[in-house]
């Protein structure tokens, strides 16, 4: 009885904070005047408008379909109405009003959401958790575990995807949730912040007639009521839904209130979707009975063929002599100070860094051990399929006579340069996690600081595993220095080892989001790496351009000649039948050859670890930071 009387409290309490908020932020209204996107034409060479002179005004509880034919601007338009990067050198000009006031794009971006065309999931998550991770990168300290389950349980009914709730997204290699359900789960994780306006990009992109209905119905009914911030009997709140969508069915196009047609980004129309006939009529263009209204406008208003073309411009010109476009283009008035400031109410902040540090940490972690490809894989080619037994069989049982020092030499060259090189499998992993985040960022939930200290601090564990896992193979076989402390000074260094190479990626990738670019980069890199490391060209010898510019910036120089360090310094080597010594050292009187005497000829010190660690340390900081600046500066 008490535990009920707790969550009855709980549930008020929700209900009196939501209320106050809704109170304060309520959106009656989103207005966009005379918006215009302009680019520099790539074979002319001179400006051409994406978009020009769009208007228009949604009211909250209204689904806006944004339609058009291929390449007609929706894509464009509908970033321009979210803040988003239009296209790359794109000037925007015109205004967005938001209960007739102007806002700041931080408190935008904290009261809309935007779903992508393409499904940015993390597949190895479920259902439930990609909502529950959703809630803790965006609701505030002050709503309690107990109101973020219930907002997600509220969802996962809603949305109809209550019984997938432990289901996998689904992966390449594990089959999880179907198309449609993907999207809803899309929609569903952006709902989790209570946005005021939501943008979807092509919601019903790849699906069937069927699964788009029951999208955009649940959408429709999004759009209506929302629902979803309450547990228990709550109020409804009205949401602002803006969706682009291409040949939608009948059933489908009639679900949306409002419609806003594109041709060559010039507005065709844009009013109820239940005067589209009478309007079309009215300038000469009536729909034709028993034919999908969608699909005959996509037809009318396409300009890919020369016979539509004055069909076209004649829509459109009849548009811009309405008298709906007489009042879409009157300009809205500007609010009083008031009315602004109370969109900026405390209510909508979102976690601090630590917080959503952790959270990314938790959410990397599950991927980490469910999802094979970010580190299964390695771990099985590292070692499983005999990347460390080969090793240590090809460099079997190495001795300590001379014949077996280059054997040595280059069975440590091959141990640190290859494992490195190897790091090109974080690539897709990366690029996932990356896609992730760039939805995440653009959605306003946190910046690029905590996605780059969760993803370093989360790989660690994994890489050290790799490290001693392969050592502990590799090492012992090869019959390196028999010494515990000579063994955990390799892992040292080849865990180093393999953190620098991950940080490379993480830098080249952060720049080069494309897989085979940023493959091809990463694997250049570390040939170049291994090409003035000191084991091809030893230093003494290296052309100094190579030498000074590239060598003492080379990750894999410090881990080769740390290793060298770590088998030569102290260990004797016979001279074999005949004492015909190939190092000429203080002990070739007993037909002996000193480590160090190996060391000399690569012009490698001893007791310089400390050194050759921070180096090493600073390097991969670098990395890490180049990164981070890579991710801040490219949104995209």
């Amino acid at each position: 009885m008490e535990t009920d009387h707790t969550k009855a409290s709980d549930a008020l309490d929700l209900e009196r904070n939501d209320h106050q908020f809704l109170m304060n932020n309520t959106v009656q209204s989103f207005t966009w005047d005379n918006l215009t996107v302009t680019v520099k034409d790539r074979r002319t060479k001179k400006p051409r408008n994406l978009i020009e002179g769009c208007s228009g005004t949604a009211h909250h509880g209204q689904l806006i379909a944004l339609m058009g034919p291929s390449g007609c601007g929706k894509t464009t338009l509908l970033n321009v109405l979210a803040r988003r990067t239009a296209s790359a050198g794109a000037k925007n000009t015109g205004d967005c009003y938001i209960n007739g006031a102007k806002l700041d794009n931080n408190t935008f971006n904290r009261i809309t959401s935007y779903v992508e065309q393409e499904d940015a999931l993390i597949g190895s998550l479920t259902v439930e958790e990609t909502l529950k991770f959703a809630a803790d990168l965006s609701l505030p300290g002050s709503v309690s575990r107990s109101q973020r389950v219930d907002r997600i349980q509220t969802l996962l009914s809603a949305f109809g995807i209550q019984n997938q709730a432990s289901t996998l997204v689904g992966t390449p290699i594990r089959k999880g949730i179907s198309g449609g359900q993907k999207r809803r789960v899309s929609v569903a994780s952006q709902l989790i912040t209570c946005p005021k306006i939501l943008f979807l990009d092509e919601p019903t992109s790849g699906l069937d007639s069927t699964a788009s209905y029951e999208v955009i119905s649940y959408v429709k009914k999004l759009a209506v009521a929302n629902n979803v911030r309450l547990s228990g009997e709550g109020f409804a709140v009205k949401l602002i839904i803006i969706a682009s969508i291409h040949q939608p069915s009948t059933t489908t196009f009639q679900l949306f209130d409002n419609l806003l047609l594109l041709s060559g980004g010039k507005t065709c129309y844009y009013g109820p979707v239940s005067d589209v006939p009478s309007y079309f009529e009215n300038i000469g263009c009536p729909i034709p009975s028993n034919t999908n209204p969608a699909e005959y406008l996509l037809d009318a208003v396409s300009s890919d063929f020369t016979v539509h073309e004055d069909q076209v411009e004649k829509i459109q010109t009849s548009w811009t002599q309405s008298a709906e476009y007489a009042a879409l283009s009157k300009q809205p008035q500007s609010p009083d100070e008031k009315d602004i400031r109370t969109m900026s109410i405390d209510e909508l902040s979102r976690p601090g860094i630590p917080r959503i540090t952790m959270s990314l940490l938790h959410r990397l972690f599950i991927k980490s051990y469910r999802d094979v490809v970010a580190y299964g894989i390695r771990i099985v080619m590292y070692l499983g399929t005999g990347l460390a037994i080969m090793m240590g069989t090809v460099w079997l049982r190495l001795h300590t006579s001379q014949e077996y020092i280059q054997p040595f030499i280059n069975a440590i060259f091959f141990g640190s340069a290859f494992m490195s090189f190897m790091a090109v499998a974080y690539v897709p992993s990366f690029l996932e996690d990356r896609a992730t985040f760039t939805k995440e960022r653009a959605n306003g939930l946190y910046g690029a600081l905590p996605f780059v200290i969760s993803n370093f601090i989360i790989g660690l564990p994994y890489l050290f595993l790799i490290s001693m896992l392969f050592s502990i193979v590799s090492y012992w076989l090869s019959n390196f220095r028999p010494t515990g402390t000579a063994f955990f000074t390799w892992v040292m260094w080849l865990f180093l080892d393999l953190v620098a190479a991950e940080s490379l990626v993480v830098f080249v990738t952060a720049i080069f989001p494309n897989f085979v670019i940023s493959l091809a980069l990463v694997a250049f890199a570390n040939g170049l790496w291994m090409s003035v490391g000191g084991f091809l060209v030893s230093p003494t010898i290296l052309n100094p351009f190579w030498k000074y510019v590239f060598h003492y910036i080379d990750y894999q120089a410090y881990v080769f000649q740390g290793m060298m360090v770590n088998e030569f310094s102290e260990r004797n080597y016979s001279c074999g039948s005949g004492c015909q010594c190939m190092y000429q050292t203080d002990l070739a009187d007993q037909c002996m050859i000193r480590g160090t005497g190996v060391l000399k000829e690569y012009g490698y010190a001893t007791g310089r670890t400390g050194k050759w660690v921070g180096i090493l340390i600073g390097i991969i900081a670098v990395y890490r930071l180049f990164g981070y600046i890579a991710l801040v500066l490219r949104r995209t």
